[in-house]
């Protein structure tokens, strides 16, 4: 039995017992049973699918604004995203090409219908029923910021931010009486009253974002996570005693963060201790990557310090009277502050057995962990040294060179893409070079910069280079990379060998890794830094801080036309008239770094002694979206072809297109601005 299906150009076969794994292009959910296929094609779909009749055009509630046309796939990429549960799908669609709106199938089958009476005072446009949404939406409710789940109300008028509510949360009274406030009412508001500058209060202090019960006579305000969520009494696996919930509105200090409340505390009688909500459910023992042991939460009832202690996170000073994370190995004094520990950026959730023993895991230094094979060994002194390597990300076999020069002195690191220097492993039947450290680089490590473990790559994206996130470099060769789903942090191996200690000759004091920055600025390039950088921070009131860019910068750089090193220089003396830069020969900002012979009085803007370039490899290629040629790394001299973009001389790295319909030279700071 044969059918002709408008979605697919050959026939579709009925096939009784399906037996290969496949999707159904309607429903995407697996195939099984009775179904219709074209084996040719590798297209398939359920009987019932098959069968159903799918009107060509329909009007649908969810995009009441034009009618939606049934196409076999998304007209807009090979995967396409419902405008609705904003999923990705490959299936069939209902479009609107005026709105490049996508509803996927089974969206469009939802059943819905116009909510009634819905206070206006909460959500200015109708809303729409929606019973049987089968947890299809990836979103969350703008009432509690809980995963959608259940029965829904969904907004059609509301493209960003989505509009999405939980039925118990549209259905929520607009006053209520609550202990928390005992004189007036709570009116529901859809989002928090706008309070003074630098306010303390609960909600300011946890940023919510959805409806609040207020009290604008108190500037009392209670969440909803408060309202519907709290229960009189909770138990947790990490505490052995009963909380029991305070109704009031109180002042007091969290034994467990440290942090003072001025909210509705949770009590354990028997501990005596009064606890944030957020607080009782904290794991005893968690994992993070700025230290190598497991950590354990520790409280105490309220003993004397008679020692300072230190955050090795924030650095500033953890009362030991109150909660805290400390490493439980003998002679190890590392602690952290309970809020620095468990910061989303520090800790990625996962909770320690009791018992664990993090040295059975250990990923440093063993063999397993190692991405090459050792082919030959020589003895030196006590020691055997590999003196042939096969490495992971290379076809050859490597060989060991602890003196001598190659054959061009522009040869560069494969890995680390810096100049060579000994020892360094070599390919002796094409130019591919390796640092000896960086051939023996572990496949997995941790680091402060990141909360996951990172795994060794070489791989690029499409256009042949990499982007640090950490120093926000470009970069070819070696890096590591996060895999964990939906993570995209990727770092370079300058980047990878900062530890989160630094002294560095720019300042007087040893620096510290500190994550969230906002409201400071590098004291080298002066730029600003955003809440999600990482930079170095000097903790002894100097108001001193580094971003991962200018802290990896090289101490020493050459200039071609220099025979002696340049010097990374941190402040200058010269009069204003001198300040400039003996290559591009611009002026340079006073109090910027710049790098400085004082053999030969040259002093050099940072980008024009190490380029704009100076991890990307010279010869190796990569591809822009808007040129339909590959690019080359150069490294050009004065005689060079001027920029095709802005006209001037590139006198350190630069970008070439080769093909003779082209052949033209280009910055790379002027690349953006070339469009085809």
């Amino acid at each position: 039995m044969e059918i002709q299906h408008f979605s697919h150009h050959h026939p579709l076969v009925f096939i009784q017992a399906h037996s290969v794994a496949a999707l159904c292009l309607v429903c995407e959910k697996p195939v099984e049973g009775w179904s219709y296929g074209c084996n040719q094609c590798e297209f398939y779909l359920h009987k019932g699918c098959a069968e159903l009749e799918l009107a060509p055009k329909i009007q649908h509630p969810f995009h009441p604004k034009h009618p939606l046309t049934l196409l076999p796939k998304s007209p807009y990429s090979e995967l396409g995203i419902c405008n609705f549960c904003r999923k990705k799908f490959g299936g069939f669609v209902y479009d609107c090409n005026d709105c490049s709106f996508d509803l996927h199938i089974n969206c469009a089958l939802l059943q819905s219908s116009i909510a009634a009476n819905f206070p206006n005072s909460l959500h200015p446009h109708p809303l729409l029923f929606i019973q049987n949404h089968n947890n299809e939406v990836k979103s969350h409710c703008s009432g509690c910021q809980k995963p959608i789940s259940g029965q829904i109300y969904h907004c059609s008028d509301c493209t960003y931010p989505y509009f999405n509510l939980h039925k118990e949360c549209a259905e929520l009274p607009l006053e209520i009486n609550h202990p928390y406030d005992r004189r007036h009412p709570l009116t529901l508001l859809p989002q928090p009253p706008t309070h003074p500058p630098k306010c303390s209060c609960y909600l300011c202090r946890i940023q919510w974002k959805g409806f609040v019960y207020s009290c604008s006579l108190c500037n009392f305000d209670l969440s909803l996570d408060d309202f519907l969520f709290s229960s009189p009494t909770i138990t947790v696996a990490s505490h052995e005693h009963p909380w029991m919930l305070v109704s009031r509105k109180m002042s007091f200090v969290c034994d467990f963060c440290g942090t003072d409340g001025d909210h509705t505390p949770y009590f354990s009688a028997i501990c005596h201790l009064l606890v944030h909500k957020n607080c009782i459910s904290l794991p005893r023992h968690i994992m993070i990557t700025r230290h190598r042991h497991t950590i354990s939460l520790s409280y105490s009832l309220r003993q004397n310090q008679v020692e300072d202690w230190m955050c090795k996170i924030c650095y500033e000073e953890v009362d030991i009277r109150y909660g805290n994370y400390r490493c439980p190995a003998s002679r190890c004094r590392y602690i952290a502050h309970v809020r620095c520990a468990t910061d989303k950026a520090i800790w990625d959730g996962t909770i320690m057995p009791e018992g664990y023993d993090e040295r059975s895991e250990e990923v440093v230094d063993e063999p397993w962990n190692l991405i090459t094979d050792v082919v030959e060994q020589i003895r030196i002194g006590e020691l055997m040294v590999a003196s042939e390597i096969k490495h992971s990300y290379h076809d050859h076999n490597l060989r060991l060179t602890f003196s001598g020069k190659t054959k061009d002195d522009d040869s560069h690191c494969d890995g680390c893409t810096r100049p060579i220097s000994t020892p360094f492993y070599s390919c002796e039947q094409c130019r591919f070079f390796l640092h000896k450290d960086c051939a023996e680089l572990p496949k997995e490590m941790p680091h402060p910069f990141h909360k996951h473990l990172l795994t060794l790559s070489n791989s690029h994206d499409e256009y042949g280079y990499s982007y640090c996130v950490a120093c926000r470099r470009r970069y070819q060769g070696f890096g590591y990379r996060c895999y964990k789903r939906d993570c995209r942090f990727g770092i370079d191996i300058q980047c990878m060998l900062l530890s989160d200690t630094l002294k560095h000759p720019s300042h007087e004091h040893s620096l510290v890794l500190v994550h969230n920055n906002e409201g400071t600025s590098c004291s080298a390039c002066f730029s600003y830094l955003l809440s999600m950088d990482v930079a170095y921070r000097c903790m002894k009131r100097c108001d001193f801080s580094l971003d991962v860019g200018c802290a990896s910068l090289p101490l020493t750089a050459w200039y071609k036309y220099d025979r002696h090193a340049l010097t990374l220089t941190f402040s200058d003396d010269s009069e204003p008239s001198q300040l400039y830069c003996d290559l591009c020969e611009k002026e340079r900002e006073p109090n910027r770094w710049f790098y400085y012979c004082a053999d030969c009085d040259n002093s050099l803007h940072l980008n024009c002694a190490i380029g704009d370039l100076p991890y990307m490899k010279l010869g190796n290629k990569f591809k822009t979206a808007w040129h339909k040629h590959p690019f080359t790394v150069v490294k050009n001299i004065w005689n060079c072809p001027p920029c095709k973009e802005c006209g001037e001389v590139c006198n350190g790295q630069a970008l070439e297109c080769k093909e003779s319909e082209c052949n033209f030279t280009v910055h790379w700071n002027c690349l953006w601005d070339l469009r085809e």
